[in-house]
């Protein structure tokens, strides 16, 4: 029997995840079984679940990948300066709109979030990774920009915390909800808001 790579493994998951994200898209996730995953992946039950253990399972691979790309975004906008709180979060939530887990997938996770406790934990896990990527930024913002020392930039870092994660929040449950969003509009009032 020849080996499985990595390679391989990874791919097969990364296309379990797309059909999941997909059934998620179309039914909500709530709706979603792991017998309608299996449908659209083309997949045996065998295939999924040696890659899964379940659809909480797959959501949190999938919840991953989107952070992963947010993350990515913005290693891109980092040079030699750090870029502004105002860029980093006007990054995250441009991309998020590009992304295949667009705003109306993520609220459905945060309702579902309510009375799931997996699903919740996802979620912390989740803006675990958000936080610890607007820290990294904000932190080398404060020191090059505000000239502050390592422990004031971590105290300003936090202050700001709570209002730039809002701002990203407002941005998906507004635009998931309100067909007349403008989204350049809300980009241009985080620049309002935010150290830029």
């Amino acid at each position: 029997m020849p080996k499985v790579t990595a390679e391989y493994r990874e791919a097969r998951r990364d296309e379990i995840t797309a059909a999941a994200l997909r059934c998620f898209q179309a039914r909500g996730f709530a709706a979603t079984s792991m017998t309608d995953i299996i449908a659209e992946s083309g997949l045996s039950a065998g295939a999924i679940y040696g890659h899964f253990e379940g659809k909480h399972d797959i959501m949190m691979a999938a919840a991953r990948e989107v952070i992963g790309h947010r993350v990515a975004d913005l290693r891109e906008l980092s040079g030699d300066a750090a870029p502004s709180p105002a860029d980093v979060v006007s990054r995250m939530m441009t991309g998020l709109s590009g992304d295949v887990a667009k705003p109306p997938l993520l609220l459905q996770v945060w309702a579902q979030a309510m009375v799931e406790d997996g699903v919740r934990e996802l979620l912390w896990t989740v803006f675990g990774d958000i936080r610890e990527a607007y820290d990294h930024y904000f932190m080398r913002w404060a020191v090059e920009h505000e000239s502050l020392a390592e422990d004031a930039a971590r105290e300003w870092t936090a202050a700001l915390m709570p209002a730039a994660i809002g701002l990203a929040q407002g941005y998906i449950v507004q635009s998931a909800v309100f067909p007349a969003f403008d989204a350049d509009a809300y980009i241009a009032s985080v620049h309002r808001v935010l150290p830029h």
